[in-house]
């Protein structure tokens, strides 16, 4: 399955990562390399949407586990945005709709930054 990314960093220190495909075990470290870049930059904020990902198995939750422990330890805030319903699920079952930042839009998840 291919999977492809878009990245938008805007003038106030946010960025925004858009995933699209299935993160699975062999296109998580695709993911952390797109995260890595982001926050070798020392952005304030990074968003990850999730709308176009049907799919997310333990790899692709373990690879934005890391995304997050990045976070707290360069004092960045990573929130996640318009989760699938499969992918919703997911995070449901392990537990993590209470560990991370989650929104409905880009938007919302940009509000007061």
């Amino acid at each position: 399955m291919s999977i492809e990314f878009q990245s938008n960093e805007s003038g106030n220190g946010t960025a925004t990562l858009v995933i699209t495909g299935d993160i699975d075990m062999s296109t998580s470290t695709l993911v952390r390399t797109h995260l890595t870049d982001l926050f070798k930059k020392k952005q304030k904020a990074i968003v990850v949407d999730l709308a176009k990902v049907s799919y997310i198995d333990s790899s692709g939750i373990a690879t934005l586990v890391e995304g997050l422990q990045w976070s707290h330890n360069n004092n960045t805030k990573f929130r996640l945005t318009n989760l699938t319903p499969m992918v919703k699920d997911v995070f449901e079952i392990a537990r993590l709709l209470t560990v991370f930042e989650v929104y409905d839009s880009q938007e919302e998840a940009l509000e007061g930054i």
